[in-house]
This record gives C-alpha cells, structure tokens and sequence, in this order.
C-alpha cells in the first residue's frame, strides 16, 4: 500500500505545495527587487505531469537551495524519492528518504516508506525498525502496522528455518547407525533426510484423510526406503545422496496426485 502523502505529490493540486517559493527574479513591492529565489516552476510543472526524469532533474533544485523553506525541501524530497523508486533507483531513494527524515522526523508516511524500501532490499531489520517508527508517530497506520506484522511474521519464520538448517529429522547425538552419522556430517544430506521427512508427513496425513488403510500404506514405503537406506549404505554401488533424492521426488510426486 502506497502512502498518501506521496500520493498527493502526485497529484495535479501538487501545484499548490510550492506555492511559499516565489518564481525566479520574484520582486517585493517596491522599486528594490529582492534576492532571487529558485524558480519551483519547473518541479511544479513536472510533478503536473508525472514525468520523472523532470522531477528528478527540477526538484532538486529546490532541495539544494537553503532559501527554500524546509516543508518546501521536504517536499521536493519526497517527490524525487517517488521517482526514483519508480525508476528502481532505490538507493538513490533511499537517500532522499533519509534526507527528508533529517528535516522532519515526524512523518511517519516516510518511516514507512523507506522501510518498504529496505524490506525490498532485504534488509529486515532497518524494514522493522522503520515499520515501528512510523507506528509509535501514528499507532493508528494500517499500511506500517500491516507492513510490520507481515514482516514480524516473515522474521519469525526465517528464524525457525535457520534453527533446522542443516539438521536431519532425527537426532544427531543419539544416532548410533553409520548411515545416520554420515547424513549428520553432510548438510546437504541433513537437509534431505528432513525434507523427505516433512514431506512424508504431509503424504502419510492427506492419505490417511482419506482411509486410514491408505495412510498406513503410505508410511509403510517410507519404513521400507529407511531399511533399504540402513541396509545398502556402504556398499560400493550404494548411493545415498541419488537415493535421498529420488526418495524425496517420489514423495513430491504423490503430493501432487
């Protein structure tokens, strides 16, 4: 969900945003003109039209310029970094985006945006840090709390994934088989030996919705490739990762059906 007040930017009333920066060459009243001031024109009219490599090219001069009022830099900013992202230049954006919150950290639009920025990158933890910024500047914004929640629940599954990463189904410490130490020793193997075991499970359950017989029967293939596995290992015609494999495209296979 894209947050509102990029969506306003956008707009043609954009217009209207820069309205407190007066044209180039601008005079007060008197005969004495005043120090020239950037011209928003040219950003005004590009944002009017949604043509970014403008808003690029014209708001930044705005955002360079310390005449112009902060809210007015922060707005070009924010435009600039629109366009960017849209151009998938997300560092870029992602600069201005800091810019932006160095001038005004309350605006938790922002936080949120840049964090859906980071999250794109894959960079979890600035994502949540953000999500949370702009959820403690607004508890009520459904985009951060949603962007949040997602990502919490992303964080949390990674995590449960990495703690099973490279371990078997069983339990190394107790294994006692010289097929079992040798799936222990190999992380390509562990990670094998648990997927079958996932995945068989899955099977074993689905079939047994369907009669318990089924379901039996089922398990009873996965006993029969173990005892196969745990008499054949160490032979000189035994493969074990082929037959790991093999195993596990069988089951892949019967899930599908």
């Amino acid at each position: 969900m894209r947050f509102c007040f990029t969506a306003l930017i956008r707009s043609a009333a954009a217009a209207s945003l820069f309205l407190a920066v007066p044209p180039h060459g601008a005079f007060a009243t008197g005969a004495e003109p005043t120090d020239e001031q950037i011209d928003s024109a040219p950003c005004v009219a590009a944002l009017t039209a949604s043509d970014d490599d403008k808003i690029i090219s014209s708001c930044g001069a705005l955002i360079g310029n310390e005449k112009v009022p902060k809210a007015d830099r922060v707005k070009a900013l924010i435009a600039r970094a629109a366009a960017y992202e849209r151009k998938d230049q997300i560092d870029r954006a992602l600069g201005d985006y800091d810019t932006a919150l160095r001038l005004d950290p309350t605006l938790a639009d922002i936080f949120n945006a840049r964090g859906e920025l980071w999250r794109k990158k894959g960079d979890r933890p600035r994502a949540l840090a953000d999500f949370g910024a702009a959820i403690k500047l607004n508890p009520n914004h459904p985009a951060a709390r949603g962007n949040y929640k997602s990502l919490a629940i992303e964080v949390e599954r990674l995590g449960a994934l990495i703690a099973v990463n490279n371990r078997p189904s069983f339990n190394c410490a107790t294994a006692r088989r010289t097929v079992e130490k040798a799936i222990c020793a190999n992380p390509e193997l562990a990670n094998l030996d648990r997927e079958i075991n996932a995945v068989n499970t899955k099977v074993v359950r689905e079939a047994t919705n369907e009669s318990p017989g089924a379901g039996r029967a089922r398990q009873r293939e996965q006993d029969d490739f173990i005892a196969r596995r745990n008499a054949a290992f160490g032979r000189p015609d035994y493969d074990l990762r082929k037959e790991m494999r093999e195993r596990l495209d069988h089951l892949l296979a019967a899930g599908r059906q």
